[in-house]
């Protein structure tokens, strides 16, 4: 359950709430150890982080119903719990639990209600450490992405620390997969994107890590066969490289490089393998700064943020044709580490996340279409 998002910006724990979603594609990483310190609750609580405006929306103009639920074996210490983490047009939930011995579980929710739990082959059953969560590093299994044919794509840590992918069919079937040449040490092998990281056709995409801790993205097709790339300039060094974080329905791949200086740069991978590198204006250029992409929508639009030169984040959105736009959300901090955080962009444009106050408070903010103007 490793982080794709670098240190420099505000590492989070890559378990999510499904409040941050926007239909399919999405994404988005909660930060739940963060908020359980902001709220002084555990993890079932992080839902009273996130505000959003009625009047942004017209579906939230209409009274909405929330509806919490825990998955049979949930621990409930702190650090446990039940996490939702990706959610299909029909309404099916894939997520993961923490049981109370620290180790991870994938699931899925029906429409109904009804909750199945499941474990991937060879998923590691040792004890975690409490602090497993926000280090990404609990033992066993965690749903990551679900399709509208209810196949869960996701990845699980085995007893020796290495990270496998799975793919679970919508029949319960689980097949795992590991790209060639991913490492086999602790912290190493392979790695699969959080909620768009799997298309309508079966397509994921992901990254792993090699023996030498060199990150190296991937494209595997619904046949199996596993495609990796690396971004030009990528760096060579330890936790450098290439990540895959997004893949939309026509095959475009959207996620950061580290290069050999540190620093991070946006690429766009078409569906022929044509990779085009982009920063965000204002961007920094030092180690740790740099531009992040998090998700590309079925019309090519991607959204991310960009660290600039005081450690700032910025929200951005570039267009299909390269023009990016900067944005910020209203109250958003202006001290290093604080700023705007896009976390997805539906089919219809619109744009959601969190944004941090300059009292480190964490508050969620949705971006309607209107005013984008040329930029689209």
């Amino acid at each position: 359950m490793r982080s794709r998002i670098q240190p420099s910006l505000q590492p989070l724990s890559s378990l999510l709430v499904v409040g941050l979603c926007l239909n399919w594609p999405a994404w988005a990483w909660s930060q739940a150890a963060a908020t359980s310190a902001t709220t002084g609750a555990g993890l079932g609580a992080v839902t009273t982080v996130f505000s959003f405006d009625a009047s942004d929306n017209e579906d939230l103009a209409h009274p909405q119903t929330i509806t919490v639920f825990d998955a049979p074996g949930a621990g409930t210490g702190p650090g446990q719990g039940t996490l939702g983490i990706a959610i299909h047009p029909a309404g099916a939930i894939a997520g993961a639990y923490i049981d109370d011995h620290y180790v991870a579980h994938g699931f899925v929710r029906a429409p109904s209600g009804a909750l199945t739990t499941f474990d991937a082959p060879g998923a590691g059953t040792g004890r975690g450490a409490p602090g497993c969560v926000a280090s990404n590093s609990c033992p066993g299994t965690v749903a990551w992405s679900i399709n509208p044919a209810g196949e869960i794509a996701g990845q699980y840590l085995d007893a020796n620390g290495v990270y496998h992918g799975f793919l679970r069919f919508a029949h319960g079937a689980i097949i795992v997969f590991d790209a060639l040449g991913a490492g086999t040490g602790p912290g190493q092998g392979t790695y699969v994107s959080t909620v768009s990281g799997i298309t309508p056709a079966g397509e994921i995409t992901g990254f792993y890590a090699d023996e030498s801790s060199v990150e190296h993205g991937y494209v595997r097709t619904p046949d199996g066969a596993i495609t990796t790339f690396d971004a030009p300039d990528a760096g060579t060094g330890a936790s450098q490289g290439t990540y895959g974080c997004s893949i939309n329905p026509k095959g475009q791949v959207t996620c950061f490089y580290v290069d050999a200086s540190g620093l991070y740069h946006g690429y766009l991978r078409a569906p022929d393998g044509t990779i085009t590198s982009f920063d965000a204006p204002g961007a920094g250029t030092s180690s740790g700064e740099g531009t992040s992409p998090a998700n590309i929508n079925p019309a090519g639009e991607i959204v991310g943020n960009y660290v600039d030169s005081s450690g700032v984040n910025h929200g951005l959105l570039r267009a299909p044709h390269g023009t990016i736009t900067s944005f910020d959300a209203p109250g958003a901090g202006t001290g290093s580490g604080q700023g705007t955080f896009p976390a997805s962009n539906n089919p219809a444009g619109a744009i959601t996340g969190y944004q941090i106050d300059a009292t480190g408070v964490f508050h969620g903010f949705l971006r309607n279409p209107q005013g984008w103007g040329s930029s689209r």
